[in-house]
Protein backbone atom coordinates (compact mmCIF):
# COMPACT_ATOMS: atom_id res chain seq x y z
CA UNK A 1 0.00 0.00 0.00
CA UNK A 2 2.94 2.29 0.67
CA UNK A 3 4.11 1.84 -2.92
CA UNK A 4 0.58 2.59 -4.17
CA UNK A 5 0.45 5.83 -2.20
CA UNK A 6 3.88 6.95 -3.46
CA UNK A 7 2.92 6.13 -7.04
CA UNK A 8 -0.37 8.05 -6.63
CA UNK A 9 1.58 10.96 -5.18
CA UNK A 10 3.88 11.19 -8.22
CA UNK A 11 0.98 10.77 -10.65
CA UNK A 12 -1.12 13.48 -8.98
CA UNK A 13 1.79 15.93 -8.73
CA UNK A 14 2.44 15.67 -12.48
CA UNK A 15 -1.26 15.97 -13.35
CA UNK A 16 -1.73 19.05 -11.15
CA UNK A 17 1.34 20.75 -12.61
CA UNK A 18 0.05 20.24 -16.16
CA UNK A 19 -3.59 21.25 -15.47
CA UNK A 20 -4.41 23.73 -18.28
CA UNK A 21 -7.22 25.65 -16.56
CA UNK A 22 -9.30 25.96 -13.40
CA UNK A 23 -11.98 23.56 -14.65
CA UNK A 24 -9.40 20.83 -15.27
CA UNK A 25 -7.82 21.49 -11.88
CA UNK A 26 -11.17 21.03 -10.12
CA UNK A 27 -11.69 17.77 -11.99
CA UNK A 28 -8.30 16.51 -10.71
CA UNK A 29 -9.20 17.46 -7.13
CA UNK A 30 -12.32 15.35 -7.33
CA UNK A 31 -10.50 12.52 -9.10
CA UNK A 32 -7.76 12.20 -6.49
CA UNK A 33 -9.24 13.59 -3.26
CA UNK A 34 -12.98 13.20 -3.62
CA UNK A 35 -15.04 10.82 -1.49
CA UNK A 36 -14.83 8.27 -4.26
CA UNK A 37 -11.38 9.38 -5.46
CA UNK A 38 -8.21 7.40 -5.89
CA UNK A 39 -6.78 8.26 -2.46
CA UNK A 40 -9.95 7.07 -0.71
CA UNK A 41 -9.93 3.90 -2.78
CA UNK A 42 -6.40 3.02 -1.60
CA UNK A 43 -7.09 3.88 2.04
CA UNK A 44 -10.16 1.67 1.94
CA UNK A 45 -7.81 -1.31 2.28
CA UNK A 46 -6.26 -0.22 5.58
CA UNK A 47 -8.45 -2.69 7.45
CA UNK A 48 -6.28 -5.49 6.08
CA UNK A 49 -3.06 -4.02 7.51
CA UNK A 50 -1.38 -5.09 10.72
CA UNK A 51 -1.51 -3.00 13.86
CA UNK A 52 2.11 -1.90 13.31
CA UNK A 53 1.54 -0.84 9.62
CA UNK A 54 -1.59 1.23 10.14
CA UNK A 55 0.06 4.25 11.87
CA UNK A 56 2.77 4.36 9.24
CA UNK A 57 0.37 4.22 6.31
CA UNK A 58 -1.97 6.71 8.01
CA UNK A 59 0.81 9.23 8.51
CA UNK A 60 1.96 8.82 4.89
CA UNK A 61 -1.62 9.26 3.64
CA UNK A 62 -2.05 12.48 5.62
CA UNK A 63 1.26 13.80 4.32
CA UNK A 64 0.28 13.05 0.74
CA UNK A 65 -3.18 14.60 1.27
CA UNK A 66 -1.66 17.80 2.68
CA UNK A 67 0.77 18.01 -0.23
CA UNK A 68 -2.14 17.48 -2.65
CA UNK A 69 -4.02 20.39 -1.11
CA UNK A 70 -0.95 22.62 -1.12
CA UNK A 71 -0.17 21.83 -4.76
CA UNK A 72 -3.78 22.41 -5.75
CA UNK A 73 -3.81 25.84 -4.08
CA UNK A 74 -0.53 26.86 -5.69
CA UNK A 75 -1.70 25.74 -9.15
CA UNK A 76 -5.09 27.43 -8.65
CA UNK A 77 -3.41 30.71 -7.74
CA UNK A 78 -1.12 30.47 -10.78
CA UNK A 79 -4.03 29.74 -13.14
CA UNK A 80 -6.15 32.59 -11.71
CA UNK A 81 -3.26 35.02 -12.13
CA UNK A 82 -2.72 33.87 -15.71
CA UNK A 83 -6.44 34.21 -16.46
CA UNK A 84 -6.48 37.73 -15.01
CA UNK A 85 -3.43 38.70 -17.05
CA UNK A 86 -5.10 37.53 -20.26
CA UNK A 87 -8.27 39.42 -19.37
CA UNK A 88 -6.39 42.61 -18.57
CA UNK A 89 -4.44 42.37 -21.80
CA UNK A 90 -7.66 41.90 -23.79
CA UNK A 91 -9.39 44.82 -22.08
CA UNK A 92 -6.45 47.17 -22.12
CA UNK A 93 -7.00 50.50 -23.86
CA UNK A 94 -4.16 52.10 -25.73
CA UNK A 95 -4.81 55.79 -25.17
CA UNK A 96 -2.30 56.63 -27.91
CA UNK A 97 -4.42 54.92 -30.60
CA UNK A 98 -6.63 57.10 -32.83
CA UNK A 99 -10.26 57.30 -31.68
CA UNK A 100 -13.09 55.63 -33.57
CA UNK A 101 -15.58 58.16 -34.93
CA UNK A 102 -19.18 57.33 -33.99
CA UNK A 103 -21.57 59.71 -35.76
CA UNK A 104 -24.15 61.37 -33.54
CA UNK A 105 -27.79 60.71 -34.34
CA UNK A 106 -29.90 63.68 -35.39
CA UNK A 107 -33.60 64.44 -35.49
CA UNK A 108 -35.00 64.55 -39.03
CA UNK A 109 -36.53 67.95 -39.91
CA UNK A 110 -39.97 66.36 -40.38
CA UNK A 111 -39.92 64.64 -36.98
CA UNK A 112 -38.46 67.73 -35.36
CA UNK A 113 -41.31 69.84 -36.72
CA UNK A 114 -43.93 67.35 -35.54
CA UNK A 115 -42.38 67.33 -32.06
CA UNK A 116 -42.42 71.12 -31.88
CA UNK A 117 -46.05 71.34 -32.97
CA UNK A 118 -47.11 68.57 -30.59
CA UNK A 119 -45.38 70.33 -27.70
CA UNK A 120 -47.34 73.51 -28.41
CA UNK A 121 -50.74 71.82 -28.59
CA UNK A 122 -50.12 69.49 -25.65
CA UNK A 123 -49.33 72.63 -23.69
CA UNK A 124 -52.76 73.94 -24.74
CA UNK A 125 -54.47 70.83 -23.38
CA UNK A 126 -54.67 68.64 -26.50
CA UNK A 127 -54.16 64.85 -26.47
CA UNK A 128 -52.35 62.97 -29.29
CA UNK A 129 -54.18 60.26 -31.27
CA UNK A 130 -53.25 57.87 -34.08
CA UNK A 131 -54.99 55.93 -36.82
CA UNK A 132 -54.33 53.50 -39.71
CA UNK A 133 -52.73 54.53 -42.98
CA UNK A 134 -54.84 52.04 -44.96
CA UNK A 135 -58.41 53.32 -44.82
CA UNK A 136 -61.90 52.70 -46.15
CA UNK A 137 -63.83 55.17 -48.27
CA UNK A 138 -66.21 55.67 -45.38
CA UNK A 139 -63.60 57.04 -42.96
CA UNK A 140 -61.58 58.86 -45.62
CA UNK A 141 -64.53 60.45 -47.45
CA UNK A 142 -68.12 59.62 -46.57
CA UNK A 143 -68.02 60.32 -42.83
CA UNK A 144 -66.22 63.58 -43.61
CA UNK A 145 -69.15 64.84 -45.71
CA UNK A 146 -67.34 64.21 -49.00
CA UNK A 147 -69.87 62.98 -51.60
CA UNK A 148 -69.04 60.41 -54.25
CA UNK A 149 -68.76 63.04 -57.01
CA UNK A 150 -66.29 65.24 -55.10
CA UNK A 151 -63.02 65.87 -57.07
CA UNK A 152 -60.95 64.61 -54.12
CA UNK A 153 -62.29 61.11 -54.74
CA UNK A 154 -61.00 61.04 -58.30
CA UNK A 155 -58.50 58.27 -59.11
CA UNK A 156 -56.00 60.97 -60.10
CA UNK A 157 -55.70 62.03 -56.44
CA UNK A 158 -56.36 58.92 -54.36
CA UNK A 159 -54.31 55.71 -54.33
CA UNK A 160 -56.83 52.85 -54.25
CA UNK A 161 -55.88 49.29 -53.32
CA UNK A 162 -57.07 46.09 -55.08
CA UNK A 163 -59.28 45.15 -52.11
CA UNK A 164 -61.29 48.35 -52.41
CA UNK A 165 -59.51 50.16 -49.59
CA UNK A 166 -57.21 53.12 -50.09
CA UNK A 167 -54.19 54.91 -48.68
CA UNK A 168 -55.52 57.79 -46.63
CA UNK A 169 -55.33 61.15 -48.38
CA UNK A 170 -55.47 63.12 -45.13
CA UNK A 171 -55.31 62.52 -41.41
CA UNK A 172 -58.88 63.77 -40.96
CA UNK A 173 -59.96 60.12 -40.98
CA UNK A 174 -58.36 59.80 -37.53
CA UNK A 175 -60.77 62.44 -36.26
CA UNK A 176 -63.76 60.29 -37.24
CA UNK A 177 -62.34 57.23 -35.51
CA UNK A 178 -61.53 59.30 -32.42
CA UNK A 179 -65.04 60.76 -32.20
CA UNK A 180 -66.58 57.30 -32.55
CA UNK A 181 -64.73 56.20 -29.41
CA UNK A 182 -64.86 59.39 -27.31
CA UNK A 183 -67.59 61.69 -26.05
CA UNK A 184 -67.21 65.48 -25.87
CA UNK A 185 -65.70 67.59 -24.50
CA UNK A 186 -62.20 66.88 -25.79
CA UNK A 187 -59.25 68.38 -27.61
CA UNK A 188 -57.10 66.12 -29.76
CA UNK A 189 -54.27 66.27 -32.29
CA UNK A 190 -53.13 63.61 -34.74
CA UNK A 191 -50.33 63.41 -37.26
CA UNK A 192 -49.00 60.91 -39.77
CA UNK A 193 -48.21 60.09 -43.36
CA UNK A 194 -50.73 60.64 -46.13
CA UNK A 195 -50.64 59.60 -49.78
CA UNK A 196 -51.77 61.23 -53.04
CA UNK A 197 -51.13 60.91 -56.75
CA UNK A 198 -49.00 64.05 -56.91
CA UNK A 199 -46.27 64.65 -59.49
CA UNK A 200 -42.90 65.07 -57.82
CA UNK A 201 -41.41 68.55 -57.95
CA UNK A 202 -39.81 71.06 -55.56
CA UNK A 203 -43.04 71.54 -53.59
CA UNK A 204 -45.00 68.29 -54.12
CA UNK A 205 -44.39 64.67 -53.17
CA UNK A 206 -46.77 61.66 -53.26
CA UNK A 207 -46.02 60.89 -49.60
CA UNK A 208 -46.11 63.67 -47.06
CA UNK A 209 -47.21 64.38 -43.48
CA UNK A 210 -50.22 66.14 -42.06
CA UNK A 211 -51.24 67.19 -38.59
CA UNK A 212 -54.89 67.68 -37.58
CA UNK A 213 -56.38 69.59 -34.67
CA UNK A 214 -59.90 68.95 -33.36
CA UNK A 215 -61.76 70.48 -30.41
CA UNK A 216 -65.40 69.66 -29.54
CA UNK A 217 -67.45 71.14 -26.71
CA UNK A 218 -70.83 72.74 -26.04
CA UNK A 219 -69.84 76.37 -26.55
CA UNK A 220 -66.87 76.48 -28.97
CA UNK A 221 -66.92 79.41 -31.39
CA UNK A 222 -65.16 80.60 -34.53
CA UNK A 223 -63.34 83.12 -32.36
CA UNK A 224 -61.87 80.26 -30.31
CA UNK A 225 -60.52 78.76 -33.53
CA UNK A 226 -58.88 82.00 -34.68
CA UNK A 227 -57.38 82.62 -31.24
CA UNK A 228 -55.98 79.08 -31.00
CA UNK A 229 -54.38 79.23 -34.44
CA UNK A 230 -52.92 82.69 -33.78
CA UNK A 231 -51.29 81.50 -30.55
CA UNK A 232 -49.99 78.36 -32.26
CA UNK A 233 -48.43 80.24 -35.20
CA UNK A 234 -46.79 82.78 -32.89
CA UNK A 235 -45.31 80.01 -30.74
CA UNK A 236 -44.01 78.12 -33.79
CA UNK A 237 -42.94 80.91 -36.15
CA UNK A 238 -42.76 83.99 -33.96
CA UNK A 239 -44.92 87.09 -34.07
CA UNK A 240 -45.85 88.03 -37.62
CA UNK A 241 -48.96 89.14 -39.53
CA UNK A 242 -51.61 86.42 -39.90
CA UNK A 243 -54.39 86.52 -42.50
CA UNK A 244 -57.65 84.52 -42.48
CA UNK A 245 -59.33 83.98 -45.87
CA UNK A 246 -62.73 82.37 -46.60
CA UNK A 247 -62.43 78.97 -48.25
CA UNK A 248 -64.30 75.69 -48.67
CA UNK A 249 -63.77 72.22 -47.21
CA UNK A 250 -66.53 69.60 -47.26
CA UNK A 251 -66.07 68.74 -43.57
CA UNK A 252 -66.08 72.28 -42.12
CA UNK A 253 -68.56 75.17 -42.39
CA UNK A 254 -67.62 77.98 -42.37
CA UNK A 255 -64.09 77.26 -43.61
CA UNK A 256 -60.99 79.36 -44.00
CA UNK A 257 -57.37 79.23 -45.07
CA UNK A 258 -54.68 80.82 -42.94
CA UNK A 259 -51.73 82.77 -44.37
CA UNK A 260 -48.67 84.22 -42.71
CA UNK A 261 -46.43 87.05 -43.87
CA UNK A 262 -42.99 85.61 -44.58
CA UNK A 263 -39.89 87.69 -45.13
CA UNK A 264 -37.15 86.35 -47.40
CA UNK A 265 -34.15 87.64 -49.33
CA UNK A 266 -36.35 88.29 -52.33
CA UNK A 267 -38.90 90.22 -50.25
CA UNK A 268 -41.97 89.49 -48.19
CA UNK A 269 -45.04 87.53 -49.32
CA UNK A 270 -48.13 85.82 -47.96
CA UNK A 271 -47.80 82.04 -47.53
CA UNK A 272 -50.69 79.64 -46.95
CA UNK A 273 -49.86 77.40 -43.98
CA UNK A 274 -53.09 75.62 -42.99
CA UNK A 275 -56.83 75.19 -43.52
CA UNK A 276 -59.46 75.26 -40.79
CA UNK A 277 -63.11 75.77 -39.95
CA UNK A 278 -66.03 74.85 -37.75
CA UNK A 279 -66.94 71.15 -37.94
CA UNK A 280 -69.84 70.59 -40.37
CA UNK A 281 -73.01 69.29 -38.63
CA UNK A 282 -73.12 66.34 -41.05
CA UNK A 283 -69.76 65.16 -39.69
CA UNK A 284 -71.16 65.19 -36.16
CA UNK A 285 -74.19 63.24 -37.31
CA UNK A 286 -71.97 60.55 -38.87
CA UNK A 287 -70.39 59.84 -35.46
CA UNK A 288 -73.61 60.07 -33.44
CA UNK A 289 -73.14 63.56 -31.98
CA UNK A 290 -76.08 65.96 -31.77
CA UNK A 291 -75.03 69.11 -33.71
CA UNK A 292 -77.65 71.07 -31.78
CA UNK A 293 -75.78 70.39 -28.52
CA UNK A 294 -72.09 70.44 -29.48
CA UNK A 295 -69.86 72.52 -31.71
CA UNK A 296 -66.27 72.10 -32.69
CA UNK A 297 -63.43 73.35 -34.83
CA UNK A 298 -60.83 71.53 -36.89
CA UNK A 299 -57.59 72.55 -38.56
CA UNK A 300 -55.13 70.73 -40.78
CA UNK A 301 -51.62 71.61 -41.86
CA UNK A 302 -48.82 70.14 -43.95
CA UNK A 303 -45.75 69.28 -41.92
CA UNK A 304 -43.33 69.49 -44.83
CA UNK A 305 -44.32 73.06 -45.68
CA UNK A 306 -43.72 74.23 -42.12
CA UNK A 307 -40.49 72.24 -41.88
CA UNK A 308 -39.21 73.94 -45.03
CA UNK A 309 -39.96 77.33 -43.49
CA UNK A 310 -38.43 76.49 -40.12
CA UNK A 311 -35.22 74.99 -41.53
CA UNK A 312 -34.82 77.14 -44.65
CA UNK A 313 -35.31 74.26 -47.12
CA UNK A 314 -36.34 75.16 -50.67
CA UNK A 315 -36.98 71.69 -52.15
CA UNK A 316 -39.27 69.08 -50.55
CA UNK A 317 -37.35 66.27 -52.26
CA UNK A 318 -34.39 66.92 -49.96
CA UNK A 319 -36.52 65.65 -47.07
CA UNK A 320 -36.87 62.21 -48.67
CA UNK A 321 -33.64 61.36 -50.48
CA UNK A 322 -31.69 60.37 -47.31
CA UNK A 323 -28.63 62.37 -48.40
CA UNK A 324 -26.28 62.39 -45.40
CA UNK A 325 -24.73 65.68 -46.56
CA UNK A 326 -28.16 67.29 -46.19
CA UNK A 327 -29.27 65.55 -42.99
CA UNK A 328 -26.05 66.31 -41.10
CA UNK A 329 -26.93 70.01 -41.21
CA UNK A 330 -29.73 69.59 -38.67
Amino acid sequence: MKDQLNQLHQEARLAITEAPDLEALEALRIEYMGKKGKLSAILGGMGKLSVEERPVIGALANQIKNEFEEQLQERKAALEEAKLSVQLAAEAIDVTMPGVYIPQGRVHPILGTIDRINDIFVGLGYSPATGPEVETEYYNFEALNTPADHPARDMQDTLYLPNGQLLRTHTSSIQIRYMEENEPPFRMICSGRVFRRDAVDASHYPIFHQLEVLAVDEDITFTDLKGTLTVFLEELLGERPVRFRPSFFPFTEPSMEVDIWWESKSGGRWLEVLGAGMVDPNVFKSVGYDPEKVQGFAAGLGIERLAMLLYGIDDIRLLYNSDQRFLKQF
